[in-house]
């Protein structure tokens, strides 16, 4: 067995122990009366020792724990969670030499996945040690702890691992599963020789059984919650590189383990640049990446301190097929969950009310890191997509703060969406624009010293920023933080006079369904310039603002797009940046181009605003501008299902505007061509292929006809684009031919998504195919579930249909915390009214009030959908007839 080894010298170097270490007190017992729990307060872990015995061949376990507590009140019982774990023995005692009592009672509730200990003597408030032992399930999806199967060396492989965010650690240990209870962890498992086992510390000791079998035992963790433990156990290789004294470790099935070197190198890069950044060095002695085969329906990778778990498709670059955009992939995974090795594994939110102190931040962290390390993939235009992604989110009635209250286990499984992630990015970037990078770095800094290894809410990250930029942060912070929505401001047409342009701003709201709406009210940091002129800054407070700016001429609000807002100009204001629109820095194309869209079709200015725009863009404009275009294109042509004619004169255009910039960039790479070139050539010749383009179809059937006689006829950067265009348009024979070469793939991630690809045909028959074998052993325990959501992004009706009809089946393909997200967003995409019923039956039938978030906002989705083709697609359909389409 390969294993790491760091000595203890390294270990005490870093305050780190085999003893249980004590990195920080205990919360006082007033902040814990302030926090959420499910469960009494009468008792405090603070160390696990955990003994696990996996059987991977029967998916089962033994275990027994011994839990340090501090018992704050006398008592006769104590509550943990426990998820489908059955206990054979439970004693408590006051420590070493003290009595022990077994436990008189033992009652398990399933429903709220607790264990309840009851004692005959009461106990008097201490310390205590509580002994359980206990068997438990290893699952075939990732919750708790699962297995997942794959084919390695032509032969069939079972490998381990845990994921426990937010709510399943429960289900491998019986414990305080929430995150403001912090403990220490020492973990020992009994394994298998010849297999290797891997967690958030190093191996301290290894021991040879006399069955043969092996006992590790890993190092004492610091204190963390529960959702960061992570074990992991199968037949993999490791490589390893040092960065400022820490062992960085990646970890893959056998064989694959060179397809992990990016992965390892940008490891070294970002903990260098992040050990930098934050002020406070990276505790642990040892950071692994382990790399899984498979999916997940809400996940892709998870920050196990010291120990992060990313699937393959996001981690492995194998030289057949990766691309451009998968290197890119590959180092924003990696910066996102090293990020969060400070921001939520060294510092950690309360309750799940604040997990977007861990999201946000860490999205926003991956994009500065990866803008920084990467200068040459302009990153920062990525920017506009993120934060469009959370605005037409946080648009819809049924949005959410981003800090929002959260009682129950489903809400927080829900509580993983675009308001968390990608607004709390957006603000985050919007508040150190206003404040400056230095003052943010600055206040982030002395958060992280203040309340390293303990648990946090939100104002302690705005207090210690506020202290270091003395601005009024807190106030801006809470506008966007703890109410929902998206700002609107109204440009009115411009007024220059004597070389200076003046302009009148409005604070109103954007919404997607709320017409009569009454707006919040917001403190709006807001950049403005007139072209070629200095920026100007105001905070719009109180709904109106006057800016007066330096020069004449077209007028930009919301310049390099810091901001959180949507801009609706004037009409003429609109035309005179529409005339200087090839003019503008690029961010700013987007931020327009954006801005258009979205109010177009929310009936806020005309629906062809946009297509006005994309009719300006020159053939040379920036390649990230091209590929919004290309993707707002491709995605307005499902709108128009059902409408031949009306998609017919759009896919002329689309022809028309996308051609000639394929033509310009190639279907071959050229010699050091910019990265974000290579990204657009994967979207033109897929937004193209599903306009019809008859060249780009037949030259992506050409070459998928050769590589049946050379494997490398379709260029490794050509690959999914043209089995994209392939698998859309694939007749009987093609999807077989698919198919055939999914089942003999040796690769487990080129196999994956060979599958995926089944389920986008346009063909309906080969569509409920692809169906009927997502729930077939073949695909694999993970995919049957991603082969269904591929074929509802292009029939949503018929995917929801059939997975209401197998829901049990399906239920069985999906982790239980997604349950209540997968199902509705199948439907999401459909225009159908009918669908609005299913979706509230589904929620009716299946799912508690409080799990019914996401339904409400995919029937939101619907209803909005069904609006914009009833009353914005005329005016698209319009200016095409005027326009040649």
């Amino acid at each position: 067995m390969q294993r790491s080894l760091i000595s203890l010298a390294v270990m005490a170097t870093l305050g780190l122990s085999a003893a249980a270490p004590a990195m920080a007190a205990a919360a006082p017992a007033a902040a814990t009366a302030q926090v959420t729990t499910q469960l009494p307060r009468n008792a405090v872990p603070t160390h696990y020792a955990v003994s696990l015995t996996p059987d991977a061949a029967n998916s089962s376990f033994s275990a027994s724990v011994t839990i340090a507590l501090n018992l704050k009140q006398a008592s006769t019982s104590l509550t943990l969670h426990a998820a489908d774990l059955k206990f054979s023995s439970a004693a408590i005692s006051a420590g070493p030499g003290k009595p022990v009592q077994a436990a008189s009672k033992i009652d398990v509730d399933a429903a709220k996945q607790t264990a309840t200990f009851t004692f005959a003597e009461a106990l008097k408030p201490g310390s205590y040690q509580l002994k359980l032992d206990y068997t438990g399930v290893i699952g075939t999806q990732p919750a708790g702890l699962f297995s997942l199967d794959y084919d390695n060396g032509g032969a069939r492989k079972r490998a381990l691992y845990t994921q426990f965010e937010a709510s399943d650690a429960r289900r491998m240990i019986p414990s305080w599963d929430e995150p403001f209870y912090k403990a220490t962890f020492a973990l020992e498992a009994t394994i298998p020789a010849g297999q290797m086992a891997i967690s958030n510390m190093p191996i301290a000791t290894t021991a040879k059984l006399a069955d043969g079998r092996e006992l590790v035992r890993f190092a004492t963790s610091p204190r963390m919650s529960t959702y960061l433990l992570f074990f992991g156990l199968g037949e993999f290789d490791r490589a390893t590189a040092m960065e400022g004294g820490v062992e960085l470790g990646v970890v893959t099935q056998k064989g694959v383990v060179g397809q992990a070197q990016f992965a390892l190198d940008t490891s070294r890069a970002v903990l260098k640049e992040y050990n930098d950044y934050f002020g406070v060095k990276y505790p642990l002695p040892k950071l692994d990446n382990i790399a899984a085969p498979g999916r997940s329906q809400s996940f892709g990778a998870m920050e196990n301190w010291g120990a992060i778990f990313t699937f393959e498709y996001a981690m492995l670059l194998d030289p057949r097929t990766a691309t451009q955009s998968d290197k890119q992939t590959t180092f924003v995974f990696a910066a996102h969950e090293i990020a969060h090795q400070w921001f939520g594994d060294l510092v950690t939110m309360s309750w799940w009310d604040d997990l977007w102190l861990n999201e946000g931040f860490a999205t926003w962290m991956e994009s500065r890191t990866t803008n920084r390390l990467h200068p040459e993939w302009n990153w920062d235009l990525r920017a506009v997509g993120t934060r469009e992604s959370a605005m037409e989110r946080d648009a819809l009635a049924t949005t959410h703060p981003v800090v929002q209250h959260i009682t129950t286990v489903d809400e927080a499984s829900q509580a993983f969406d675009d308001i968390t992630y990608n607004k709390g990015e957006a603000v985050i970037r919007m508040l150190e624009n206003y404040v400056g990078e230095d003052a943010w770095r600055t206040g982030v800094r002395a958060y992280m010293a203040k309340h390293a290894y303990a648990n946090t809410s939100s104002n302690d990250l705005w207090s210690a920023v506020e202290k270091a930029a003395h601005k009024p942060v807190k106030a801006i912070a809470h506008d966007f933080t703890l109410q929902p929505g998206v700002p609107l401001i109204r440009v009115a047409d411009a007024v220059c006079k004597n070389g200076k342009t003046t302009i009148q701003l409005t604070q109103g709201e954007y919404s997607k369904d709320q017409e009569n709406k009454k707006p919040l009210n917001w403190r709006v940091p807001v950049i403005a310039q007139t072209a070629g002129s200095a920026t100007v800054r105001t905070v719009v407070s109180g709904g109106k603002a006057t800016l007066t700016l330096p020069g004449c001429g077209a007028v930009l609000v919301n310049a390099g797009q810091s901001g959180y807002y949507r801009t609706l100009y004037a009409p003429k204001a609109f035309a005179a940046l529409a005339d200087a629109y090839a003019q503008l820095p690029a961010i700013d194309q987007l931020g327009l181009l954006s801005d258009a869209w979205a109010l177009g079709l929310a009936g806020q200015m005309p629906a062809s605003g946009f297509m006005e725009l994309a009719n300006r863009t020159p053939v040379d404009a920036s390649p990230q501008v091209w590929q919004k275009i290309a993707l707002v294109l491709a995605g307005l042509r499902d709108s128009y299902e059902g409408k031949p004619e009306q998609r017919a004169a759009l896919d002329r255009f689309t022809r028309a505007r996308l051609s000639p910039v394929l033509a310009r960039v190639g279907w071959s790479a050229a010699k050091d061509e910019a990265a974000p070139v290579a990204n657009l050539r994967e979207t033109l010749i897929s937004a193209l292929g599903k306009a019809g383009d008859d060249a780009v179809v037949a030259e992506a059937r050409r070459l998928y006809a050769a590589s049946a006689a050379d494997k490398n006829a379709i260029p490794a950067e050509l690959r999914r684009p043209v089995l994209a265009v392939i698998a859309a348009n694939a007749d009987a024979a093609t999807w077989e031919q698919l198919r055939a070469a999914a089942k003999v793939e040796e690769s487990s991630m080129i196999k994956d998504e060979l599958y995926s690809f089944l389920g986008s045909a346009r063909d309906k028959a080969l569509a409920q195919r692809a169906l009927d074998l997502a729930l077939t052993d073949e695909p694999g325990a993970t995919l049957g579930a991603s082969i269904i959501s591929a074929v509802a992004a292009r029939h949503p009706d018929l995917a929801f249909d059939f997975a209401i009809a197998h829901i049990k089946e399906v239920e069985s393909k999906v982790e239980p915390g997604s349950h209540s997200r997968y199902f509705p967003r199948l439907g999401s995409h459909s225009a159908d009214p009918a669908m609005v019923g299913k979706l509230q039956a589904y929620a009716k039938q299946h799912l508690a009030p409080e799990a019914a978030g996401d339904t409400k906002t995919a029937i939101a989705s619907v209803e909005y959908r069904i609006k914009v083709r009833s009353l914005r697609l005329p005016q698209i359909d319009a200016w095409l007839a005027q326009h040649g389409g």
